[in-house]
Protein backbone atom coordinates (compact mmCIF):
# COMPACT_ATOMS: atom_id res chain seq x y z
CA UNK A 1 0.00 0.00 0.00
CA UNK A 2 1.38 3.50 -0.73
CA UNK A 3 1.33 6.46 1.73
CA UNK A 4 0.09 9.77 1.03
CA UNK A 5 -0.40 13.43 2.33
CA UNK A 6 -2.49 16.42 1.01
CA UNK A 7 -3.00 20.31 2.69
CA UNK A 8 -5.03 22.93 1.56
CA UNK A 9 -5.05 26.30 3.53
CA UNK A 10 -2.66 29.38 4.27
CA UNK A 11 0.41 29.15 2.38
CA UNK A 12 2.93 27.12 4.31
CA UNK A 13 6.44 25.54 3.05
CA UNK A 14 6.11 21.56 1.92
CA UNK A 15 8.47 20.06 4.07
CA UNK A 16 6.24 20.71 6.97
CA UNK A 17 4.14 17.19 5.71
CA UNK A 18 6.97 16.02 3.43
CA UNK A 19 10.06 16.13 5.45
CA UNK A 20 10.47 17.99 8.28
CA UNK A 21 8.25 16.38 11.34
CA UNK A 22 9.13 13.11 12.95
CA UNK A 23 7.02 10.87 11.12
CA UNK A 24 7.41 12.01 7.95
CA UNK A 25 5.81 11.17 4.21
CA UNK A 26 9.89 10.67 3.44
CA UNK A 27 10.05 9.06 6.83
CA UNK A 28 7.15 6.51 5.92
CA UNK A 29 8.58 5.95 2.73
CA UNK A 30 10.98 3.41 4.33
CA UNK A 31 9.25 3.29 7.67
CA UNK A 32 5.54 3.16 7.66
CA UNK A 33 3.86 2.14 10.08
CA UNK A 34 -0.17 1.36 9.73
CA UNK A 35 0.35 -0.25 6.49
CA UNK A 36 1.08 -3.61 5.07
CA UNK A 37 4.05 -2.78 3.82
CA UNK A 38 6.35 -0.81 5.90
CA UNK A 39 8.48 0.19 2.44
CA UNK A 40 7.06 2.31 0.09
CA UNK A 41 10.10 3.01 -2.56
CA UNK A 42 8.29 2.22 -5.96
CA UNK A 43 8.35 5.99 -6.58
CA UNK A 44 7.17 9.36 -5.27
CA UNK A 45 5.45 12.29 -6.54
CA UNK A 46 3.96 15.91 -5.75
CA UNK A 47 1.53 18.29 -6.94
CA UNK A 48 1.05 21.75 -6.10
CA UNK A 49 -0.64 25.02 -6.96
CA UNK A 50 0.71 28.49 -7.22
CA UNK A 51 0.19 31.24 -9.26
CA UNK A 52 -1.72 29.05 -12.20
CA UNK A 53 -4.49 26.87 -12.72
CA UNK A 54 -3.00 24.03 -13.34
CA UNK A 55 -0.49 22.12 -10.79
CA UNK A 56 3.29 22.03 -11.14
CA UNK A 57 4.42 18.70 -10.67
CA UNK A 58 7.76 16.58 -9.53
CA UNK A 59 7.38 12.66 -9.71
CA UNK A 60 10.59 9.78 -10.09
CA UNK A 61 11.19 6.60 -10.06
CA UNK A 62 13.59 6.70 -7.19
CA UNK A 63 12.67 6.33 -3.54
CA UNK A 64 11.75 9.17 -1.71
CA UNK A 65 14.32 8.86 0.97
CA UNK A 66 17.16 8.68 -1.66
CA UNK A 67 16.25 11.80 -4.35
CA UNK A 68 18.74 14.02 -3.25
CA UNK A 69 16.17 16.86 -4.59
CA UNK A 70 13.14 16.60 -3.08
CA UNK A 71 13.72 17.90 0.52
CA UNK A 72 15.27 21.21 -1.33
CA UNK A 73 12.71 21.25 -3.21
CA UNK A 74 10.06 20.72 -0.18
CA UNK A 75 11.81 23.53 1.18
CA UNK A 76 11.84 26.52 -1.15
CA UNK A 77 8.26 25.56 -2.65
CA UNK A 78 5.65 27.73 -0.56
CA UNK A 79 1.45 26.41 -1.70
CA UNK A 80 -1.89 26.96 -0.04
CA UNK A 81 -2.45 23.36 -1.54
CA UNK A 82 -0.44 20.56 -2.29
CA UNK A 83 -0.43 16.73 -2.74
CA UNK A 84 2.27 14.39 -1.92
CA UNK A 85 2.86 10.72 -2.55
CA UNK A 86 4.95 7.67 -1.97
CA UNK A 87 4.12 4.58 -3.66
CA UNK A 88 4.45 1.20 -3.39
CA UNK A 89 3.37 -0.28 -6.52
CA UNK A 90 0.53 -2.71 -6.54
CA UNK A 91 -0.66 -2.72 -10.71
CA UNK A 92 1.73 -1.31 -13.05
CA UNK A 93 5.42 -1.39 -13.47
CA UNK A 94 7.84 0.98 -11.60
CA UNK A 95 7.61 4.10 -14.41
CA UNK A 96 7.65 7.87 -13.75
CA UNK A 97 4.05 7.69 -15.46
CA UNK A 98 3.03 5.23 -13.07
CA UNK A 99 3.81 7.71 -10.34
CA UNK A 100 1.09 9.38 -8.25
CA UNK A 101 0.06 12.30 -8.63
CA UNK A 102 -2.05 12.25 -11.76
CA UNK A 103 -3.09 15.41 -13.43
CA UNK A 104 -5.21 16.29 -15.99
CA UNK A 105 -6.01 20.06 -16.89
CA UNK A 106 -6.50 21.63 -13.16
CA UNK A 107 -6.80 18.18 -11.92
CA UNK A 108 -4.61 16.42 -9.28
CA UNK A 109 -5.14 12.92 -7.94
CA UNK A 110 -3.59 10.61 -6.27
CA UNK A 111 -4.73 6.65 -4.71
CA UNK A 112 -3.77 4.48 -1.92
CA UNK A 113 -5.78 0.93 -2.55
CA UNK A 114 -6.20 -1.36 -5.35
CA UNK A 115 -8.98 -3.10 -7.59
CA UNK A 116 -8.86 -7.08 -7.32
CA UNK A 117 -8.43 -8.28 -10.61
CA UNK A 118 -8.12 -5.30 -12.32
CA UNK A 119 -6.39 -7.10 -15.19
CA UNK A 120 -9.28 -8.88 -15.89
CA UNK A 121 -11.89 -5.58 -16.47
CA UNK A 122 -9.07 -3.07 -17.49
CA UNK A 123 -9.51 -3.05 -21.33
CA UNK A 124 -13.21 -2.94 -20.54
CA UNK A 125 -12.81 0.07 -18.45
CA UNK A 126 -10.86 1.51 -20.99
CA UNK A 127 -13.31 1.76 -23.09
CA UNK A 128 -15.42 4.16 -21.23
CA UNK A 129 -13.20 6.86 -22.19
CA UNK A 130 -13.37 9.19 -24.96
CA UNK A 131 -10.88 9.50 -27.73
CA UNK A 132 -9.45 12.44 -25.38
CA UNK A 133 -9.09 11.38 -22.30
CA UNK A 134 -7.91 7.16 -23.46
CA UNK A 135 -5.01 8.79 -25.24
CA UNK A 136 -4.34 11.26 -21.99
CA UNK A 137 -4.10 7.72 -20.42
CA UNK A 138 0.05 7.42 -20.49
CA UNK A 139 0.63 4.86 -17.77
CA UNK A 140 -0.69 1.61 -16.80
CA UNK A 141 -2.82 1.89 -13.07
CA UNK A 142 -5.96 1.18 -11.72
CA UNK A 143 -5.73 4.41 -10.05
CA UNK A 144 -4.95 6.49 -12.99
CA UNK A 145 -7.65 4.95 -14.74
CA UNK A 146 -10.02 6.16 -11.96
CA UNK A 147 -9.10 9.25 -12.01
CA UNK A 148 -9.88 9.66 -15.78
CA UNK A 149 -13.09 7.83 -15.58
CA UNK A 150 -14.05 10.61 -12.88
CA UNK A 151 -13.50 12.61 -15.52
CA UNK A 152 -15.38 11.30 -17.72
CA UNK A 153 -18.42 11.19 -15.35
CA UNK A 154 -18.21 14.85 -14.46
CA UNK A 155 -15.76 15.42 -11.88
CA UNK A 156 -15.64 18.85 -12.74
CA UNK A 157 -19.24 18.86 -11.37
CA UNK A 158 -19.75 17.40 -8.96
CA UNK A 159 -16.94 15.44 -7.25
CA UNK A 160 -18.71 13.06 -5.45
CA UNK A 161 -21.13 11.52 -7.89
CA UNK A 162 -18.23 11.54 -10.53
CA UNK A 163 -15.89 9.34 -8.55
CA UNK A 164 -19.19 7.25 -6.89
CA UNK A 165 -19.46 6.30 -10.21
CA UNK A 166 -15.73 5.28 -11.67
CA UNK A 167 -15.98 3.16 -8.47
CA UNK A 168 -19.29 1.39 -9.28
CA UNK A 169 -18.12 0.88 -12.83
CA UNK A 170 -14.89 -0.96 -11.14
CA UNK A 171 -17.30 -2.91 -8.58
CA UNK A 172 -19.84 -3.94 -11.15
CA UNK A 173 -17.37 -5.37 -14.01
CA UNK A 174 -15.51 -7.13 -11.06
CA UNK A 175 -18.44 -8.63 -9.88
CA UNK A 176 -19.30 -9.93 -13.96
CA UNK A 177 -15.58 -11.04 -14.33
CA UNK A 178 -15.17 -13.20 -11.47
CA UNK A 179 -18.10 -13.31 -9.16
CA UNK A 180 -16.63 -10.89 -6.29
CA UNK A 181 -15.68 -7.40 -5.69
CA UNK A 182 -13.07 -5.75 -3.64
CA UNK A 183 -12.49 -2.73 -4.22
CA UNK A 184 -10.37 -0.42 -1.66
CA UNK A 185 -9.97 3.35 -1.95
CA UNK A 186 -8.51 5.88 -0.15
CA UNK A 187 -7.96 9.17 -2.48
CA UNK A 188 -6.84 12.69 -3.05
CA UNK A 189 -8.27 15.15 -5.66
CA UNK A 190 -8.27 19.05 -6.13
CA UNK A 191 -9.14 21.19 -9.04
CA UNK A 192 -6.96 23.89 -7.14
CA UNK A 193 -9.98 25.19 -4.91
CA UNK A 194 -10.75 22.68 -3.03
CA UNK A 195 -9.53 19.25 -1.54
CA UNK A 196 -11.50 16.30 -1.56
CA UNK A 197 -10.53 13.01 -0.42
CA UNK A 198 -12.35 9.75 -0.03
CA UNK A 199 -11.85 6.54 2.35
CA UNK A 200 -14.01 3.74 1.10
CA UNK A 201 -13.62 -0.36 0.64
CA UNK A 202 -16.02 -3.04 -0.55
CA UNK A 203 -14.70 -5.40 2.49
CA UNK A 204 -14.45 -2.84 5.38
CA UNK A 205 -10.74 -2.80 5.32
CA UNK A 206 -9.99 0.48 3.46
CA UNK A 207 -6.33 1.88 4.05
CA UNK A 208 -6.28 4.63 6.78
CA UNK A 209 -6.96 8.11 6.27
CA UNK A 210 -6.33 11.25 9.04
CA UNK A 211 -7.17 14.78 9.44
CA UNK A 212 -5.43 17.59 11.69
CA UNK A 213 -5.95 21.30 11.47
CA UNK A 214 -2.47 22.79 10.53
CA UNK A 215 -2.21 26.21 11.80
CA UNK A 216 -5.49 27.92 12.07
CA UNK A 217 -8.84 26.40 11.70
CA UNK A 218 -9.56 27.01 7.88
CA UNK A 219 -6.08 25.25 7.43
CA UNK A 220 -6.07 20.88 7.22
CA UNK A 221 -3.73 18.29 6.53
CA UNK A 222 -4.81 14.87 5.34
CA UNK A 223 -2.17 12.15 5.56
CA UNK A 224 -2.32 7.87 5.35
CA UNK A 225 -0.51 8.23 8.64
CA UNK A 226 -0.44 10.72 11.63
CA UNK A 227 3.06 12.61 11.21
CA UNK A 228 3.44 13.87 14.85
CA UNK A 229 3.34 10.92 17.88
CA UNK A 230 0.31 13.60 19.38
CA UNK A 231 -2.71 10.54 18.94
CA UNK A 232 -5.57 13.19 20.21
CA UNK A 233 -4.81 15.96 17.12
CA UNK A 234 -5.38 12.95 14.60
CA UNK A 235 -9.06 12.32 13.60
CA UNK A 236 -9.35 8.67 12.06
CA UNK A 237 -11.95 9.09 8.91
CA UNK A 238 -14.02 6.82 8.89
CA UNK A 239 -15.28 3.99 5.93
CA UNK A 240 -17.40 5.00 3.79
CA UNK A 241 -16.80 8.97 3.73
CA UNK A 242 -15.79 11.98 1.40
CA UNK A 243 -14.09 14.83 2.78
CA UNK A 244 -14.20 18.31 1.42
CA UNK A 245 -11.74 20.92 2.55
CA UNK A 246 -12.51 24.67 1.05
CA UNK A 247 -12.62 28.56 2.24
CA UNK A 248 -14.57 26.94 5.22
CA UNK A 249 -12.79 24.41 6.49
CA UNK A 250 -13.48 20.85 6.65
CA UNK A 251 -16.62 19.32 5.44
CA UNK A 252 -17.27 15.34 6.25
CA UNK A 253 -19.97 13.56 4.32
CA UNK A 254 -21.16 9.61 3.42
CA UNK A 255 -19.55 8.18 0.60
CA UNK A 256 -21.00 5.24 -0.88
CA UNK A 257 -20.73 3.78 -4.55
CA UNK A 258 -24.35 3.09 -6.03
CA UNK A 259 -24.75 0.29 -8.36
CA UNK A 260 -27.85 2.65 -10.03
CA UNK A 261 -24.90 5.02 -11.37
CA UNK A 262 -27.06 6.33 -14.02
CA UNK A 263 -25.74 7.75 -17.33
CA UNK A 264 -22.62 5.76 -16.10
CA UNK A 265 -23.69 2.21 -15.60
CA UNK A 266 -25.54 2.63 -18.90
CA UNK A 267 -22.22 3.44 -21.05
CA UNK A 268 -20.91 0.37 -19.78
CA UNK A 269 -23.96 -2.07 -20.67
CA UNK A 270 -23.31 -0.91 -24.16
CA UNK A 271 -19.60 -2.17 -24.03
Amino acid sequence: MCRWAAYRGDPIYLEELVSSPAHSLIEQSHCATRAKTATNGDGFGIAWYGDHPEPGRYRDILPAWSDCNLRSIARQIRSPLFLAHVRAATHGATRRDNCHPFVHGRWSFMHNGQISGFERIRRRMEGLLSDDLFHARTGSTDSELLFLLAIEFGLDADPSAAIASAIAIAETFSLEAGGEALVRFTAAASDGHALHAIRYATDNRPPTLYAAPLGNALSYCLVSEPLTDDVDRWMEIPNGSMVTIGDHGMVTANFRPSVDAGAALSMAVAV
